[in-house]
């Protein structure tokens, strides 16, 4: 798929999702969707300007506003075309690319698509949603530095989406006098980078964007070089714009009822062609039937193909929803709730193994953790190594696990349906583009053994309902101490109990993890899946923890049924916590003996709205303790 990270700016006011042009009668190419990718300052943007104009695609008022633009933008520079794509402010003053633009010209040969990318590595994200769309890459280096750091992450990304042509632009020739050695030296580095790539075909060629040597036409300054102009290659290349044979695919966006007498499945078809009659399977339920209608708008097809948003409708009524997908009997996607994917991260925050977040592949929407890191990529040197977390523009080699099965293919096979976004479920940001490397098997070798003794037989034999009550706070501030008081009280009203506190499950089930980001969102991972265990059995799970992120609290929240969940904050200013330093723990952290101490060095995310708000310095434990059993009562988890 499109890789849906953010709206991306069309400056020609075509949608980059257009369809495919066909081939015309007089054997003219189709469309050609490329992106120019590179470091910063490689000259990207000038390339695309130089283009456009030496194509006669700039009109004369923009010629003007482009000369004008370049006195106040670049008064040293006679015309800077890169200002004819770059056009936000802030890119015109810094001289930079930060958003994607999307330009759209012809020749008498082909028509192009071309995304025009950002360079600098904090707007990654960026030129992986230009990717997600290109067919062919145009990879610039500038002649002057030869590959850096960013090119090398480019040429990987451009690999794991997909992109299997690529143009290596060594751009601003003439700054180095178009010195045939720096050319070849250049081209033997990234040959070398690329050997593992897999790319198709790789082509190099010199250029320099501001004067338009070898742009358009090939340049006399360069009789060295015997191949073809930029142009020229964009104009006979041929790409693959889908596997053949490609097996049908069509995520369903929508279901249209605009009548009881009728029901029609909309969605862009993602790969192969689908004829009116051709016999479908819906997945996930693998429900089959035919095609009976296929609609375009009010236009109705014998058949549609890639590329094409249609609704169909199907020759008997079976249950289809938004997420299911349509595909191919005899070669359907895959299902399942665990497989692995390259990840490329592009959250500000690092990537938190077991942490929840949403997923969204294609048209389908779930939960979604990332359950182990097999290895990070270096970009200059592809040396697997590793990792327990990702950082901003990171790329990894990732498992992921969802939270119910999800409809895939391979991402080899199918850029639609193999490839997901991974979203914050606190910010509603992007966080990862991934790309689905294969299925993983682990689940379909666990089934949920049947038991005889059901949850609510347990209940009735306690003669109350199970509850988890979360205690969250800073260290000192009374946690242990209430839940302490508070299972007393409750084991002598008879209620079943149990006390997990923080020190004590990292003595024995937890004392392989340490205090960073990553080992605390574990530590809480596994003590919500042992207190949901412990609800099946039908007691009073009191929990006693840190738990500084919201984002785990809300998971272990989401783990249990509604209404089992009582978070209660038990609030104490951190001076008071420091003054109390029961441990002398604030004293070390203070010292810098102890590092990710939370309140100190880490940060505390208090509840946002909390069931209870405990203040500890306003009364004793016994107190506070009766404030929950107050609720429970009120709750009728415990009986008056």
């Amino acid at each position: 798929m499109a890789l849906d990270i953010e709206e991306a700016r069309d400056v020609t006011g075509t949608r980059s999702g257009a369809k495919r042009e066909p081939f015309s009668e007089n054997g003219r190419r189709g469309l050609l969707r490329f992106l120019t990718c590179g470091s910063v300052d490689d000259g990207k943007s000038t390339l695309i300007g130089r283009l456009l104009f030496e194509q006669k695609l700039v009109l004369d008022d923009q010629m003007s506003a482009l000369a004008r633009d370049s006195r106040k933008y670049r008064p040293d520079e006679e015309i800077d075309y890169s200002l004819l794509v770059d056009g936000l402010e802030a890119e015109r003053e810094q001289g930079i690319t930060i958003d994607v633009a999307y330009r759209y010209f012809a020749t008498p040969k082909r028509s192009f698509m071309v995304a025009d990318t950002p360079g600098h590595e904090q707007y990654t994200r960026n030129m992986v949603t230009g990717a997600s769309n290109a067919e062919l890459a145009v990879l610039l280096v500038d002649a002057s530095k030869g590959l850096t750091a960013q090119t090398c992450r480019h040429a990987h990304v451009v690999s794991l989406l997909g992109i299997r042509h690529v143009v290596l632009a060594v751009n601003k020739i003439d700054l180095v006098g178009f010195d045939e050695n720096v050319f070849e030296q250049i081209r033997a580095a990234f040959d070398t980078l690329a050997k593992p790539l897999d790319f198709k075909s790789l082509t190099t060629i010199p250029i320099s964007a501001r004067h338009g040597d070898n742009v358009s036409v090939r340049s006399e300054r360069t009789a060295w070089y015997a191949g073809p102009s930029l142009l020229e290659f964009l104009e006979t290349v041929e790409v693959d714009h889908e596997t053949p044979g490609a097996a049908f695919r069509m995520p369903v966006q929508m279901v249209s009822r605009p009548h009881a007498n009728f029901r029609g499945y909309c969605g862009t078809i993602a790969s192969g062609r689908v004829r009116r009659g051709d016999e479908v399977t819906v997945a996930p339920s693998f429900r089959s039937s035919r095609i009976e209608r296929i609609l375009r708008g009010s236009e109705e097809l014998d058949e549609a193909v890639n590329g094409d948003a249609v609704t169909v409708t199907l020759s008997n009524e079976i249950d289809v929803s938004r997420g299911d997908v349509l595909g191919a009997p005899r070669n359907p996607p895959q299902i399942g709730s665990q497989f692995t994917a390259h990840l490329i991260w592009m959250g500000e925050e690092h990537l938190l193994p077991g942490r929840a977040y949403i997923i969204k592949l294609a048209t389908r929407t779930v939960g979604a953790s990332v359950t182990e890191i097999k290895h990070r990529i270096d970009v200059e040197t592809l040396a697997h190594t590793a990792a327990r977390t990702l950082e901003m523009n990171e790329i990894g080699l990732c498992n992921i696990a969802v939270s119910q099965p999800i409809v895939f293919d391979l991402y080899a096979e199918n850029r639609t349906t193999g490839a997901f976004i991974l979203i914050d479920r606190m910010s509603n940001a992007t966080v990862a583009a991934g790309m689905i490397l294969h299925g993983l098997n682990r689940s379909d070798t666990v089934r949920p053994q049947a038991l005889s003794v059901s949850k609510q037989d347990r209940i009735r034999l306690k003669g109350h309902s199970p509850a988890l009550i979360w205690f969250t706070g800073l260290s000192g501030a009374g946690k242990s101490t209430i839940a302490n008081a508070l299972e007393a009280r409750l084991n002598g009203m008879g209620v079943h109990t149990l006390l997990l506190d923080g020190d004590n499950v990292r003595g024995r089930l937890n004392k392989d993890l340490g205090f960073t980001d990553v080992d605390r969102v574990e530590n809480i991972r596994r003590v919500g899946e042992v207190a949901r265990l412990m609800l099946e059995g039908g007691l009073v799970v009191l929990c006693a923890f840190i738990s500084p992120f919201a984002a785990e609290r809300r998971l272990v929240r989401e783990m249990v049924q509604e209404g089992e969940f009582i978070e209660v904050h038990v609030d104490a200013p951190l001076e008071t916590c420091i003054a109390r330093d029961p441990k002398g723990l604030y004293r070390r952290a203070l010292a810098g003996e102890i590092r990710n101490f939370t309140g100190i060095d880490q940060v505390y995310e208090p509840p946002a709205s909390p069931e209870l708000v405990l203040h500890s310095a306003s009364g004793s434990a016994g107190e506070l303790a009766e404030r929950v059993v107050a609720e429970l009562r009120r709750r009728r988890i415990i009986g008056a």
